[in-house]
């Protein structure tokens, strides 16, 4: 059982827009559920392509786990703003229920109302580095 939390999407101090309580939360409790296509990942592959060539400068890609990916850019909800943080008050768990994956995001700890919402993306590490923007004071300074 779970109440939904309120939340509202704005401008971010970390990255154009992310998302915020309008309630306070406590620490441990369901936020949001990342709600969007499940897809493969050939089909993931195709689509960032395709969002590139298209101008879409972000996706919201989601992995689940080895073969699945929640698209959350075109059918998505609000929790496709949560910004990442190298020290955030957020973390992402996949869960299953009743046969199927979903990904939702609980709280790490107290969070305030208008305070932004947060997780770490935890992206691998490749070569081509993305920067971090999150300006924590243990700040990786990259995503990956």
């Amino acid at each position: 059982q779970f109440r939904k939390k309120r939340l509202r999407f704005g401008r971010s101090r970390i990255h154009e827009w992310g998302l915020f309580a309008m309630e306070p939360i406590a620490a441990d409790e369901m936020v949001i559920e990342y709600v969007g296509q499940s897809i493969r990942q050939v089909v993931a592959d195709m689509r960032e392509k395709r969002y590139a060539q298209q101008g879409i400068g972000s996706s919201y890609l989601f992995r689940v786990d080895h073969d699945t990916i929640i698209d959350a850019t075109k059918c998505g909800n609000l929790a496709r703003f949560i910004n990442h943080c190298c020290t955030p008050n957020c973390y992402a768990k996949v869960i299953t229920i009743e046969a199927q994956k979903k990904i939702v995001i609980y709280s790490k700890q107290a969070i305030g109302v208008n305070e932004e919402i947060t997780y770490d993306y935890k992206f691998p590490i490749e070569d081509t580095k993305i920067p971090c923007l999150c300006r924590t004071e243990s700040c990786r300074g990259t995503l990956n």
